[in-house]
């Protein structure tokens, strides 16, 4: 498949990536150029405030950026683009983080830059130093491409001072756009330009008045004392919105996506770029995360999943699946939805070799290895053993079970069974390990077997007994099915059949196919099971 054939589907493609891709392509048919004519990148954005450390927020954002970054190169057949990953780390910090140590030292600089606050780990010159350092070595570990942009660095060097004049001289211009926006008591001390206090240090929330826009010049309240200051080389910074919308015409940003609860500061901050005489980027409004119970998750209220908690009972692949879908609507976001998400992954990718051109570009998969200039054909390597079934045997296996004894099972079901001839699969195994142990072990409670039932098991013992070493998964399901369907058992339905294997072998309401589970499981294994069901 040739990038002109990727070129020529992508046009009509659906996925979501290409549709926001098209967006530029409107501006930017051919790639973008500067006032000489010259062709330069299409820039793409991220924003992170550094006041806390990365989460699945911060990657799903800069994945799905990297998806349309994509989608855009394959549209232009290879116009040059750039992926910044911005930091506010000029922002003053408003709260101490729960999760940080040293509070009582974070708590004494309250309002002060977060590039000025001593790093309460001990280990960089400032917190955000230390938060932008743990964001870059995040990104780095999913292998994104991608540029770190710091605010500070920016707003202390003069770089941003020429955008800053821009602002002073469309002060009241940009008061025009905010003010009607805010209630009557903020309207009072709101101002586009917060100055850093030269006494305390601290970011200041007060009414300005410019003295100067070419000079820098501004007048302001502190401490009760009027005081006249220049805010370039990192004296103020830009409310947020303003701030925002600076970046977006100083840096001549053309894509950024941002959650729901950012619509208004969207709105607002693209009318504040064409103040200053720039535009704003194309962009996706993405929805946010909801846990289990359908609530917005909230970091004080704890109620979000890490990523660290996702990759310690999934892949970094099942990850990046759940988040390609849908970005537009809202996302549960809960340990329960990862086994779903890895065998999911795992059936669009081994479909992925032999799809035809226009089926490849409407799958997660293809997005997710052409993000990172993964190979877009896979068919590289498959999932033996669906992580359902992983789970299943690790649950029978119980708390205790190693990774040594797992892959002694794996034996039984597939070939060349080593965990070198299969990474992926050895990764889940881990993975199915720290589940059980964690989540499953915990709930199992295998039930007595009603007459019926143990009837059914006798029998199925009997016909276990007599199966032929090597019994395919197909065999053996067959064989699970007769006796379900059998009259003389009494089940009204095949599928209550199937529960009394799960309630009663298991110890879950729900299971794998029981075929591929006895295969993997082992026939004398399984009558040992059965064995145990009709003793108890």
């Amino acid at each position: 498949m040739t990038e002109d054939q990727l070129r020529i589907a992508a046009q009509t493609s659906k996925a979501w990536p290409f549709e926001e891709a098209r967006k530029l392509v409107k501006r930017y048919p051919q790639g973008k150029t500067d006032a000489s004519g010259q062709v330069v990148p299409v820039l793409f954005e991220t924003g992170y405030g550094p006041s806390g450390l990365p989460h699945i927020g911060t990657f799903q954002e800069v994945l799905r950026t990297t998806l349309v970054r994509r989608a855009y190169e394959t549209l232009t057949g290879g116009a040059p683009t750039r992926l910044v990953a911005f930091s506010d780390d000029m922002d003053g910090l408003r709260k101490v983080p729960d999760n940080v140590p040293n509070q009582g030292l974070l708590s004494a600089y309250i309002g002060h830059p977060l590039s000025r606050i001593p790093d309460p780990f001990n280990r960089y010159e400032s917190f955000a130093h230390h938060n932008n350092a743990m964001l870059r070595e995040f990104l780095d570990r999913f292998g994104f491409e991608y540029e770190f942009v710091s605010a500070a660095d920016r707003y202390n060097a003069g770089a941003f001072d020429d955008a800053l004049k821009n602002v002073l001289r469309n002060y009241d211009a940009i008061m025009g756009v905010m003010l009607p926006t805010l209630r009557e008591e903020r309207r009072k001390t709101y101002s586009p330009v917060l100055p850093v206090s030269p006494t305390t240090g601290q970011v200041l929330q007060v009414p300005i008045e410019v003295v100067d826009a070419e000079a820098g010049l501004v007048r302001f309240e502190d401490l009760g004392e009027t005081v006249e200051s220049c805010i370039f080389g990192g004296h103020a910074k830009l409310q947020w919105k303003v701030d925002w919308a600076m970046r977006w015409v100083a840096l001549g940003v053309d894509y950024e996506m941002s959650g729901k609860d950012l619509t208004d500061s969207v709105t607002q901050s693209g009318k504040i770029a064409q103040v200053l005489g720039g535009r704003r980027p194309e962009g996706l409004i993405y929805e946010l995360f909801l846990d289990e119970k359908g609530e917005k998750i909230s970091k004080s209220k704890g109620n979000g999943l890490t990523i660290d908690q996702w990759l310690t009972y999934g892949s970094e692949e099942s990850l990046g699946f759940y988040l390609f879908r849908e970005p537009k609507s809202a996302k549960q976001l809960h340990i329960g939805i990862i086994p779903r998400a890895v065998d999911e992954y795992w059936q669009f990718r081994d479909k992925l070799a032999e799809q035809p051109v226009e089926q490849k570009l409407g799958t997660p998969v293809w997005h997710l290895l052409r993000a990172n200039g993964a190979a877009a054909a896979a068919g590289d390597e498959t999932l033996p053993v669906t992580y359902g079934l992983l789970l299943n045997l690790v649950g029978v296996l119980g708390a205790g079970a190693t990774r040594d004894q797992v892959w002694s099972y794996l034996g039984n079901y597939v070939e060349n069974a080593d965990p070198a001839a299969h990474p992926a699969l050895d990764t889940l195994v881990t993975c199915a390990l720290a589940y059980n142990r964690d989540f499953i072990a915990p709930t199992l409670l295998r039930r007595k077997p009603e007459a019926n039932e143990a009837a059914a098991l006798a029998a199925l013992d009997e016909e276990l007994a007599a199966t032929a070493d090597g019994a395919s998964a197909e065999e053996l399901q067959n064989l699970v099915y007769e006796i379900g369907k059998d009259p003389h058992y009494g089940f009204d339905q095949l599928r209550d059949w199937f529960t009394a294997l799960y309630e009663t072998l298991l110890g879950s309401s729900q299971g794998p196919r029981m075929g591929s589970f006895i295969a993997l499981y082992g026939v004398e294994n399984t009558r040992r099971l059965i064995a145990e069901a009709l003793e108890g």
